[in-house]
Order: structure tokens, then sequence, then C-alpha cells
């Protein structure tokens, strides 16, 4: 039943209906990334995700304020990091956040300085540096990354992040402390405008520091480049959650007598497990929209495996290479991965794939700019060559036993010579400068001599 109502509403968000530019498909358009991030959620992956780093966030905050605490003292902010704890258990109320920050800081100022050096220090820069790669795991998952950071790259990336992070984030709210006690802005809070901009800001300044800090995790963490415009619309949006989820949660938790009765003495210790896990599942459900900005093509695929028929195979292996081809003969701008994608209506990773097995046959070359330009002489590039490429790729690893049954092998031979004798000696440069028919996107492209 209810694969019958997702590919009932998949077929309306992404079908007829949504295309054209009327002012209707264009509102279906627009809800069709809503739609596909609630569509994801209910997949279950992002959840068992959500609820994996709740147990890390358990692992790790304790050895992680105590970290910053050591930093933030070299600077003589040690102080200002209590706020930033009681902030994160906030949806728990005044009083359960308070009685949280409390311990919290305790076990903070338990940790003394002979903790932080040689064997202690090596172990904590451990836990936090494999916490860290959990969420970078998480955030490439939803980002379809297929390679990780190298493990230099994720020690050396890391333990900044690490250092830094406190510093900015307490610098940041310690202007803002400033600023609002500053003598200007207390003459000026006395206007009547003016005050209650000033009230306003002071409310704001919580979800403008949570959208921020989304914002820096959504840019920061995968590992590919994410535009600063994705990355703001999914933490403006995860920000809004964030409050929205927070107010109903605190509303909950103060006004709900059941969890006290249920759980007793650990009704404080559940509610911040729930609070933990909506707080992840708020920031993973961000990062997915942000994908779907940067990547639309994704938004009917969701997180479904891509799979590809031959068919498909071979007329993206040719179109790739023609559109290849055809801009380095006439001088045009190179292509990309990233432009192919927008030029073919396909994900990414289908073009990407396919892109590195041309390459690794050595048919394309990718340049540090991440340009694609041929590898040969387009003339010594047979499209037999080509099709070759796209038929051999495999769904995965499994590779079938060779059974001889000579009456099939006949006409897969048979199939094969017509397709090579069709192709003759046609070459990638016979395919660019056949310009009978032009190009256009979407359209199977015509083989030489076809009709």
């Amino acid at each position: 039943m209810w694969a019958r109502i997702w590919a009932f509403l998949d077929g309306w968000f992404f079908g007829p209906s949504a295309s054209g530019e009327s002012a209707s498909a264009r509102l279906i358009r627009g809800l069709s990334y809503p739609y596909a991030v609630v569509r994801d959620l209910t997949g279950g992956e992002i959840n068992l995700r959500a609820m994996g780093l709740v147990y890390t966030t358990l692992l790790t905050l304790i050895p992680l304020a105590a970290f910053s605490f050591a930093i933030l003292k070299l600077f003589g902010a040690g102080s200002d990091l209590q706020p930033v704890i009681y902030q994160f258990f906030s949806a728990l109320g005044p009083v359960n956040a308070t009685k949280l920050t409390a311990r919290v800081m305790l076990f903070v100022d338990r940790i003394s300085g002979g903790v932080l050096g040689s064997v202690g220090f090596a172990l904590l820069a451990w836990t936090l540096v494999s916490t860290i790669k959990k969420v970078e795991d998480s955030f490439n998952f939803l980002w379809r990354v297929q390679r990780p950071r190298s493990f230099a790259r994720r020690i050396t990336e890391y333990l900044t992040l690490v250092v830094v992070g406190p510093v900015i984030l307490v610098m940041f709210i310690g202007f803002s402390h400033r600023a609002i006690d500053s003598a200007p802005f207390r003459d000026l809070s006395h206007l009547p405008l003016l005050d209650i901009l000033a009230a306003a800001s002071i409310k704001l300044a919580p979800y403008i520091t949570v959208i921020v800090f989304f914002a820096g995790l959504y840019l920061v963490v995968p590992n590919t480049r994410v535009r600063w415009r994705s990355a703001l619309i999914g933490a403006l949006v995860a920000g809004i959650l964030w409050a929205a989820v927070g107010r109903v949660f605190t509303a909950f938790v103060v006004h709900s007598t059941r969890l006290a009765i249920v759980y007793a003495g650990f009704a404080l210790i559940v509610a911040a497990l729930l609070w933990t896990y909506l707080g992840w599942l708020i920031l993973l459900a961000g990062a997915q929209l942000s994908f779907y900005v940067q990547n639309p093509t994704y938004l009917r695929l969701g997180l479904q495996q891509l799979r590809l028929s031959s068919i498909e195979l071979e007329q993206l292996a040719l179109r790739a290479m023609y559109l290849v081809g055809r801009s380095y003969l006439t001088g045009e701008r190179r292509w990309s991965v990233h432009s192919l994608t927008s030029e073919l209506g396909l994900p990414g990773i289908a073009v990407a794939e396919m892109i590195s097995a041309l390459e690794g046959a050595g048919l394309l070359v990718v340049t540090d700019d991440d340009d694609l330009i041929p590898a040969r002489d387009l003339g010594q590039i047979s499209l037999t060559q080509i099709l070759d490429i796209a038929r051999s790729r495999r769904a995965g690893q499994f590779t079938p036993r060779a059974v001889p049954i000579p009456a099939v092998d006949r006409v897969l031979a048979a199939i094969d010579e017509v397709r090579r004798a069709r192709c003759g000696e046609l070459t990638l440069r016979d395919l660019v400068e056949d310009a009978r028919e032009p190009l256009g996107n979407a359209r199977v492209l015509a083989m030489p001599g076809s009709h």
C-alpha cells in the first residue's frame, strides 16, 4: 500500500504536472524538495544514522567539552563554554538544561591538565577524530561521495576543526555580548523602535548562531565542493526546524508527567537522548536538502541505488564523448562532470562513473581544473571502443559463471557482429562532424548513416 502511495506521489511531483513554466508547475517543483526529504526520512537509512550519532555524541560530549575547555583556558575564555553547553540542552527546559550543564561542567572541571598530556591526549584526540569521521561518513552518504578524506587530511582537518571551532564560536558569542552591553547600544535601546529591534535581536541570536553553525558544517564536512547557496538554504530550513521542534519538545518535557512516572530518575537522561536524536535528524535532513538544492536531478531517485540499462549506458557513453569531442574540436567551453550532469539530465553519480570508466580506458583525460578533454585524436577513437566500454560495465562485484550454450552463444555472437559491422570504421570525429541534426537535451544521438 505504502509503495503505491509513494509511487503516486512520485508521479505527481516529478511527472507532467511539474513540467512547464506555469505557476502550478513551479509550485509543484518547489514542493518536490521538502517532499523528497520527507520521503528519504521515512526510508529509514537517515534515521539509523541519526541513532548512531546519538551514541557517538554521548561518547564524545565530555572529551570534546574538556578539549575545548583546555583550549579556551589558554585564551582566558574558559567560562564562555558554559552558555554553549546550556544552549545545546535548552530544549529540555530551563531546569533540566541547568542541571545537565552543571553536570557536564563538573566533569570538565575534574579533568586535570595531566590527563590532556601524553597518552591521555592521544586517546582523547583519537576519540574526537573517530567521532567526526562518523559525522563525515553520514554527510558523504547524503552527498553520494564515494571517496572519503585520506587519513592524513582527516587528521589535519579534524584537529584543526576541533581546535579552531570552539575559539570561533566563543569569539562570536563574546562579541555579541560585548556589543549588547556596550554604552552606545544601551543608549540606542531606549528609543522605541530600536528597543523592539534590540529585544528581537537578542531572541534571534541563538537561532542565528545555530544556522551559521549548520551552514559551516554543510560547507566543510562533506568531501566535495558545496556551494554556499545550497548550504545556506539547508541550514536556514534546519535552523527553523530546530527552533520549532525545540519549542514543542520543551513544552512536552516541561508539561509531561508520564515521562517522569515511567522512567523515574532516568527521565532526564531519556529526554536528553530523545532531543539529541531529534537534533541529529534535523541536521541530516538539512544536509539532504542542501544536496538536493545543488543536485536537483537526484530528487526523483532519492537514496535508491541507480541502475541504468545497457541501452542507457551506451547512450550515456556516446553522448558524453560526443559533447567532449565537439567542444574540443570547435574550441567551445570545456565540459565537466557537473556540466554534463546538467546537460544530460542524469544523476551525477551515473555520469561520474561513466567518465571514470572512459578515463580508465584511455579515451578521456580529466584536467586539474576538472575539465574533460579527449585523451587522443578524435579520429583514433572508434565508436566500437566507446560502446564496448559501456557494455562491459557491471552492476556489481558478482562475476557470472561461463556456461557454454551453443545456440545462445551463436545468437549473441551474431548480434555483436552486426553491431560492429554497423559501426564499421566510424570514429568519434565522424560522429562530431555529422551535423545534420542539432543536438537536443534527452534525445538519442543519430548514428551516421541512420534513417
